[in-house]
């Protein structure tokens, strides 16, 4: 997914106007237009099409947080010049005040279950042995069970329905030990 695909769905499913996304860009250290904005929002193959760069979108979701969560005192964070899925996600998670059974729940809603296990790699840092990248297949059902929740009407489009069902592994069969009693 692109940043401007991400950015066109949370416009959606919280209802934001051209106002309040320049307020949130703001928020976040960054002065944009309403030409800027209407054309991130346009599809590619569209005329005015710009693409939003990832500084430039981690200045959306820094102010998003602040939009949701109110500004926290000090020195603001500098928005990332690189971003990552798993960089969005726990933007969204912090600015939605998530827990991660609320993330699972989400995806379960799109029947896109994970465990709680590859949730948690997602929040690693990339370092970490457990770190897992977050694919773009988790953040379009991520996107598609935060629209189910906030506005109640998803329906995904042909081209957004799962081409790969999610690997469910076989549960891991536990081995009784006989412990020999004593007479």
């Amino acid at each position: 997914m692109t940043n401007n695909d991400i950015l066109r769905r949370l416009r959606f499913t919280f209802e934001l106007n051209d106002d309040t996304m320049i307020k949130t860009f703001g928020l976040g250290g960054l002065t944009v237009s309403r030409t800027e904005i209407s054309a991130w929002l346009k599809k590619e193959e569209t005329e005015g099409y710009l693409k939003i760069t990832d500084f430039q979108f981690a200045s959306f979701l820094n102010g998003f947080i602040n939009l949701k969560r109110g500004q926290k005192e000090g020195e603001q964070p500098l928005p990332e010049k690189k971003l990552t899925n798993n960089i969005i996600l726990r933007k969204l998670k912090i600015a939605l005040n998530m827990l991660d059974e609320d993330i699972l729940t989400m995806l379960e809603s799109v029947e896109y279950p994970i465990s709680k296990h590859e949730l948690s790699a997602f929040f690693r840092k990339p370092d970490n042995e457990k770190y897992r990248v977050c694919h773009d297949q988790i953040m379009r059902n991520f996107l598609n069970g935060l629209q189910k929740a906030y506005k109640g009407d998803f329906e995904p489009k042909a081209e957004e329905k799962q081409v790969m069902k999610p690997i469910i592994k076989k549960p891991v069969v536990k081995k009784v030990l006989k412990i020999k009693k004593k007479e």
